[in-house]
């Protein structure tokens, strides 16, 4: 299992990921679900999987070869993000038509989730949900972000904080509370993570992190914030339904 998050504010983009693919008792696996494809001062596209790794993996492979050929259909010539959008359903299509039937005589799901976002020059920043059947969905003003993966624990503090004023700095903060909550409550959700905050406009990738155990930011944030919130819950009154 993984957790995944991609957020749009008026600022720009922020996505978050995490690595691990499972955790056993004897066993853990760590995999990078951050795909970046940029073409500096043209377009910046990242892309965050969640589900098989096997499919995620070929699909986000095949949109890598496709942008290094120089293709006429590739991330690289797609006119806009709808299209660049389109040419990643293609893709998830394409691996399906290739190894979904293989995959279910084994008894394995076609099984994967894709958050993709970016910034074409000429068009503002967009972000998208892509299904496993390659149809999506546009993040909007009033679903400004989306998360794939083990979601229910993360999603509380995003549906308090996140608004379309936040600057990119506030929306990572969030995010990466969002990831701790995750973290906490599943064990299949680990460290390290991939941060990327893209600023509108820029068409560059300027702030990329990989955020590991020894990350002193990542750490005082989960103390502060298990801190914070013990001393909030014991301030606020015990109930008095049973009183008399």
């Amino acid at each position: 299992m993984t957790y995944c998050v991609a957020v749009r504010s008026d600022a720009g983009l922020v996505f978050l990921s995490d690595s691990r693919t499972n955790a056993g008792v004897d066993q853990i696996n760590t995999f990078r679900k951050m795909h970046v494809y940029e073409v500096p001062g043209e377009r910046v596209m990242v892309l965050l999987t969640a589900g098989n790794l096997s499919i995620s993996q070929s699909v986000a492979s095949g949109l890598r070869v496709a942008m290094e050929q120089q293709g006429e259909k590739s991330l690289a010539s797609a006119p806009n993000m709808f299209s660049a959008a389109k040419l990643v359903g293609d893709a998830v299509r394409k691996v399906h038509e290739r190894d979904a039937e293989a995959l279910k005589e084994f008894g394995i799901e076609f099984n994967v989730s894709l958050i993709f976002g970016g910034q074409i020059k000429g068009e503002v920043p967009r972000l998208f949900n892509i299904y496993s059947a390659g149809n999506f969905v546009e993040a909007t003003h009033e679903t400004p972000y989306f998360q794939v993966g083990e979601s229910k624990y993360g999603k509380p503090i995003l549906d308090r904080v996140i608004g379309s004023k936040l600057s990119l700095d506030e929306v990572a903060k969030c995010c990466l509370i969002s990831m701790d909550s995750t973290m906490k409550s599943n064990l299949s959700v680990g460290l390290p993570l991939d941060l990327l905050c893209y600023e509108r406009d820029s068409l560059h990738v300027r702030h990329h992190t990989l955020i590991d155990a020894k990350d002193p930011y990542f750490t005082s944030l989960r103390e502060r914030w298990g801190e914070q919130l013990r001393k909030v819950f014991n301030e606020l009154p015990d109930p008095g339904y049973w009183q008399k």
